[in-house]
């Protein structure tokens, strides 16, 4: 394991970070194309704070927070976690680490197993971390519960016995067994009604108040990371096109792809005219990407011949403030 030097506020670090899935087939079931879910990510997230990573279904997210946590290996790049780099560690070198890193899943339902009671869920982790007693893990299980406002019954209760709003709290609680630094959250509210999802925000943002947690807040909601996020990255076919904290971003997108999602947030007061950007055409495949600006190529816009077979990076417009240095996204016509 290698300590990396880095930043005083800095616990985590993404570095050209990748994730090319094998495409196989023929007589010989060889590998015939990559698919490209992550292709050069760049992150840093600081101690307390939360980044919002928005983007269509598809584009990569999911499969960014995977690779972060390690639930799958990057084909490239690195991941730095508190100054060690975690990329090429073996998963026995990994377990006492991850302590230190938990992940909250999208569906509830799916990820927590119905055939064991509330109680074995959450104490789970710290069975495998060889953490405490039987007597120490049953309070500590209690005190989760209280933790994230469900009573201490519920222990001796399955999962399928709860609504979806308290399934998730039961995955957080979780997550929170081994005294964590750092939450990867997976669209956690996405899959909750709209009147519960208020609820389980806010709970997140008390324990991180509480806690002093860290946050990679995954979604596709503008409005939802808007409400959650110190700054936010902005995802399209593997790559970040736009990251910036967020009352900038709001204010001032660059991007043309980040301006038209930002358009799709619904205004609640109706006296408000705001022209909706609608985005034409279709995602590009990730296995075979255009040899240009993937969103240039998909509006058909009119530099797009400028960015073809050119690398195109993250230019700093304002402090903190970094867009894909892209001629058909980032340009006048575009505002």
């Amino acid at each position: 394991m290698s300590e990396l030097a880095s930043p005083k506020n800095e616990i985590l670090k993404v570095e050209g970070l990748k994730m090319h899935f094998p495409v196989r087939g023929g007589v010989l079931y060889r590998q015939t194309a990559s698919v490209k879910a992550v292709d050069g990510v760049d992150l840093v997230i600081s101690k307390g704070e939360t980044l919002g990573l928005v983007g269509e279904s598809g584009c990569g997210k999911s499969t960014l927070g995977k690779c972060i946590v390690r639930l799958l290996d990057p084909t490239d790049g690195r991941v730095v976690f508190k100054g060690r780099e975690l990329t090429g560690l073996s998963q026995s070198a990994l377990r006492p680490i991850r302590q230190d890193f938990q992940m909250v899943f999208q569906d509830p339902a799916e990820s927590l197993d119905a055939r064991m009671s509330v109680g074995e869920l959450i104490s789970e982790p710290l069975v495998i971390q060889g953490i405490g007693t039987r007597a120490d893990r049953t309070r500590r299980v209690e005190e989760l519960l209280d933790l994230v406002g469900l009573p201490k019954t519920a222990a001796q209760k399955f999962s399928f016995e709860f609504s979806g709003g308290q399934r998730q709290r039961i995955g957080i609680a979780r997550a929170l067994a081994v005294n964590p630094d750092l939450l990867v959250l997976d669209e956690p509210v996405s899959a909750l009604d709209v009147s519960v999802q208020s609820q389980v925000l806010n709970l997140l943002m008390d324990l991180q108040k509480e806690l002093g947690l860290s946050y990679l807040f995954i979604a596709h909601d503008l409005a939802v990371v808007k409400h959650v996020s110190d700054v936010i990255a902005v995802m399209y076919l593997g790559k970040i096109v736009e990251i910036a904290p967020a009352e900038e971003l709001y204010a001032n997108p660059m991007h043309a792809y980040t301006k038209a999602l930002i358009s799709a947030i619904p205004v609640p007061d109706p006296s408000v005219d705001r022209r909706r950007v609608v985005i034409p055409g279709e995602v590009p495949s990730p296995i075979d990407p255009p040899p240009g600006c993937a969103f240039g190529h998909r509006v058909k816009a009119d530099h797009y011949e400028a960015t073809i077979n050119t690398v195109l990076e993250l230019k700093e417009v304002a402090t903190d403030h970094r867009v894909l240095d892209c001629p058909c996204c980032v340009n006048k016509q575009q505002e």
